[in-house]
């Protein structure tokens, strides 16, 4: 029998780079300088770092949600399907990253938190931008919730007109009337600022797809695409509301809601009410 021999160090590549006094690094790329001193907690409490970290990254999964569904949107306009099916198939993933973060997060004990949550004054992740344009572009319009971003005027800009645009289901929708379905025009010339109501002209159409998916199969893989969505996307609020109850039970929101019995609303909010309610017709 021979010995077992491990390497305990590895010796550097002849070729590998490593004067960067006039080339671009892997941190110049990536600007990390910038990126890893933003984190600058308020207090001297240990866990406050992870609590940063966590709603940090958040934010830069979620600019890179809302960058995908603008390319799915601008596909589907086209009828470009296929690379549309690519990039919501990646905001699924992308949806699936936030809520295991909310596992991390919810390492974080309650008591723990109570050390440094005043700290926090009243800051929420209701206040997210980011999520805010997330909503907007999956079409769960309600102009009310500018009202927290007015003190950033560039930012209201982009929301406002964001609630003012077709939605990525307006888009579908229009991909159904273009495909020769006949959808009621309440719905086509509908006020987009406001949340999407189920139609039953658009429940028919569904219908019909699904019940015919060599036919319509792009219609059918694109429905399935935005159910792969919602599924994921409800999966992250579920346990974003379950991760506050843990941490926070049922204490008011830092800033101002009602906490959990806010966030338990959000569960029954729909996206795409026909593509659920096709199911029982089939």
């Amino acid at each position: 029998m021979t010995d077992c021999k491990y390497n305990n160090s590895r010796a550097i590549e002849d070729s590998i780079h490593t004067d960067f006094n006039d080339e671009m690094s892997y941190g110049d790329y990536l600007k990390l300088d910038q990126i890893l001193s933003a984190q600058q907690p308020l207090s001297n409490q240990h866990d406050e770092m992870l609590f940063i970290i966590i709603h940090q990254s958040s934010e830069l999964w979620l600019k890179l949600a809302n960058h995908e569904l603008s390319c799915a949107i601008g596909y589907i306009q086209k009828n470009n399907l296929g690379p549309a099916f690519k990039v919501i198939a990646r905001v699924k993933q992308i949806f699936i990253q936030l809520t295991q973060s909310w596992n991390i997060l919810s390492t974080l004990t309650p008591s723990d938190y109570l050390k440094f949550r005043d700290d926090l004054g009243k800051s929420s992740g209701f206040q997210s931008y980011g999520y805010r344009k997330l909503e907007f572009l999956l079409g769960n319009k309600n102009k009310d919730m500018l009202k927290v971003h007015q003190s950033k005027p560039a930012i209201y800009q982009e929301l406002e007109q964001l609630l003012n645009q077709p939605s990525l289901y307006d888009e579908v929708i229009k991909a159904l009337i273009n495909s020769g379905f006949n959808i009621d025009k309440s719905v086509s010339n509908r006020d987009y600022t406001l949340p999407y109501q189920s139609n039953q002209s658009v429940l028919t159409a569904w219908l019909t797809v699904y019940q015919q998916p060599e036919k319509y199969f792009e219609l059918y893989e694109l429905a399935e695409k935005l159910v792969d969505i919602e599924d994921s996307f409800q999966q992250w609020r579920f346990k974003h509301m379950y991760t506050v109850q843990r941490i926070i039970g049922h204490k008011k929101g830092t800033g101002g809601s009602s906490g959990v019995s806010f966030l338990k609303k959000a569960l029954d909010v729909s996206l795409f009410p026909e593509l659920f309610e096709v199911r029982t017709h089939l």
